[in-house]
């Protein structure tokens, strides 16, 4: 017995963005909708993929915005440690929400206010030793989790979709493109 497939040549398992395409083709037909089935499918890949890599972060007392900051002083590499405009553009968000997870991630003892040398004006943040060892663990569990969940995709397929992704990222324009 032969397996039917679709007209992309995968199997003909179906999705509920098929369904919703094979809705407007009958409504619409005029309607190119194959925005909807790449941009629908990564909006509902992102939405499941939420609530497990939380789970990873609420287990090491974190939300997505404090590993956001302890991930990204962890990859700056030592002394893990960047000015707050530095942390700033990384995370693109507001000075006023990069204070508060500031604080929070300084109340909690993951990071530290350091003196700038011969600047005055600005106090870089630091990970503290508590804080490299949690963003360390943290990143590796939110990694395990993330490769889980692209097993369904063998080695060559997750390389060829991770260079599309990064080709659709670069021509689509937006001014809040995180880098």
């Amino acid at each position: 017995m032969s397996r039917q497939t679709a007209d992309d040549g995968l199997p003909s398992a179906r999705d509920g963005i098929d369904e919703r395409q094979a809705q407007w083709r009958a409504e619409l037909p005029d309607v190119d909708t194959r925005g909807m089935a790449i941009l629908g499918r990564a909006r509902w890949i992102t939405l499941a993929a939420r609530p497990p890599i939380e789970a990873v972060l609420k287990a090491y007392d974190l939300d997505s915005g404090e590993a956001d900051v302890l991930f990204t002083l962890l990859r700056s590499g030592p002394p893990y440690r960047l000015r707050p405009t530095e942390l700033f553009r990384s995370l693109m968000i507001s000075s006023g929400g990069l204070t508060d997870r500031l604080n929070r991630l300084a109340k909690a003892g993951l990071i530290r206010r350091v003196e700038a040398e011969g600047d005055g004006r600005s106090l870089p943040v630091e990970l503290t030793e508590e804080g490299r060892r949690r963003a360390r663990e943290a990143f590796r569990e939110d990694m395990a989790v993330e490769a889980a969940m692209l097993r369904g995709l063998t080695e060559e397929e997750q390389v060829q979709l991770a260079a599309l992704l990064r080709k659709l990222t670069l021509t689509i324009p937006t001014a809040d493109r995180r880098d």
